[in-house]
């Protein structure tokens, strides 16, 4: 005899396992039980590890073995039961033992969430519509601007501050006449028209010269009063002016490996065409992945879409010291409301989940690997974007287990970009877009090389 197993099909993302086991198939588990057992109790004239079985039973009890032994055995024939029935869990399962008879044989059932069966659509059948790469005379001089500004230099000015000047500022601030803390500052740095701080700001310092000050009010985003109506005074302290070099050779010598403007005005135009391919294959990615779940009917769990929903809770009420109340506050200064905020929470976790599905399904069939320098150049990649060492993330992901769930996100990535080379793809123009140009090969082994700006290629993003 051997283990059986059926599988019910509770819902397209659940089943319910019924697994029988012969009491003989127990007999190795008994054999564990009793070396263990055999090691902790001590018996007067037997030798540590040695006492007979019956004797141990009649120490501990025979109900107590059985239950051990059941208890550590039920994973095991789980996991064989999956594998009989090919199944793919989502999740742990809830076990209940449905049967047990002392030398005859158990039975338990399992439920868990499985990834449903999905069928997907003719590849070649999908065809999305990108914006064009243009290289525009404004990009370039986007670029150069940038380029000025880093090489810039600061010069203090008696004029009233304007619109790209560099001031530092006291703030202080008071909701419904009360000092508050957090928001009062002094000697603050900032660039006028960024909008990096808080809104109303920047109206305020405008037209300021040192040593004036203007009140203006403006919704708190953060900290105890977050949502509340708050007054704020800002005190210009001082102001300066970015003087910018000249755009010329010798400009071109300082800031680049140039000799001469021109070349690197050239310079400049190609990477703003290699930034704005990088761009358009993000596009490429984002629509056809569109395509295919409007394509796709993918059944989700209501378990994951749950967790994901109250994940994106907890990101949102954490800051705020788990107050609902100032959840709510904060939504209504931003015009929206609770009730929005859950709408779009449940909507973002079905289309998540539905992704994370969808592209799984689709690594299988394509047979995806991940080796293991993909996932070496895709690790250093995400230390860069966080500004540490790639030592200190991977041990920061494998502290908090995410070891796995990064390869998976990799995995997924690989998945579309396996299948975009089938995928009808135009311009607005009306032109072909080459997706092996953005994308490598159908085989993947371009997927985790970086161009020249330091940024990954669409298929790792």
């Amino acid at each position: 005899m051997s283990v059986k197993s059926t599988v019910e099909q509770l819902s397209p993302t659940r089943v319910r396992i019924n697994v029988e086991v012969p009491f003989e198939e127990l007999k190795p588990d008994f054999d564990r039980a009793y070396k263990t057992l055999a090691q902790q109790i001590r018996l007067p004239g037997f030798r540590p590890g040695k006492a007979p079985a019956k004797l141990l039973e009649a120490r501990v009890g025979r109900a107590n073995v059985l239950n051990q032994v059941v208890n550590d055995a039920l994973p095991g024939k789980y996991n064989d039961a999956l594998t009989a029935t090919e199944l793919k869990p989502l999740g742990q399962p809830d076990i209940e033992i449905t049967k047990l008879e002392d030398g005859e044989e158990i039975a338990f059932t399992a439920e868990v969430d499985v990834r449903p069966e999905i069928t997907l659509p003719d590849f070649s059948s999908l065809a999305v519509t990108v914006d064009p790469v243009e290289i525009t005379d404004e990009a370039v001089d986007e670029q150069l601007l940038s380029l000025r500004q880093r090489f810039g230099t600061l010069t203090g000015v008696e004029r009233p501050a304007q619109t790209g000047d560099f001031v530092s500022i006291d703030l202080s601030a008071t909701v419904d006449g009360e000092n508050v803390e957090e928001a009062s500052t002094e000697g603050l740095s900032h660039e006028v028209g960024s909008g990096q701080l808080i809104e109303g700001l920047d109206d305020a310092i405008v037209g300021l010269s040192v040593g004036e000050s203007k009140e203006f009010g403006t919704t708190l985003l953060a900290g105890e009063h977050a949502g509340r109506e708050a007054v704020v005074t800002v005190t210009v302290k001082s102001v300066k002016e970015r003087e910018l070099p000249e755009p010329d050779d010798e400009f071109a010598q300082l800031a680049s490996q140039f000799d001469t403007f021109d070349e690197l005005l050239a310079d400049l135009r190609e990477r703003v065409g290699r930034v704005k391919k990088v761009e358009q294959a993000g596009q490429i990615r984002d629509k056809v992945l569109e395509a295919l779940l409007e394509q796709t009917e993918v059944p989700v769990p209501e378990a994951f879409v749950k967790a994901e929903v109250d994940s994106a809770l907890h990101d949102a009420i954490h800051p705020l010291d788990h107050d609902e109340d100032k959840l709510a506050e904060q939504l209504t200064a931003a015009g929206s409301s609770r009730e929005e905020f859950d709408a779009e929470a449940k909507a973002n976790a079905e289309k998540s989940v539905k992704t994370q599905l969808l592209l799984d399904t689709i690594a299988d069939a394509e047979s995806v690997q991940v080796g293991q320098d993909e996932l070496t150049q895709n690790i250093v990649f995400q230390a860069q974007r966080y500004g540490i060492a790639p030592e200190q993330f991977i041990q920061q992901v494998q502290q908090a287990n995410q070891l796995p769930a990064l390869f998976a996100d990799i995995r997924r990535s690989k998945a579309l970009a396996t299948i975009v080379d089938r995928v009808q793809v135009t311009d607005t123009a009306g032109a072909s877009v080459d997706t092996k140009e953005l994308f490598g090969e159908p085989d993947g082994d371009d997927s985790g090389e970086s161009n020249d700006d330091g940024e990954n290629t669409a298929a790792e993003q």
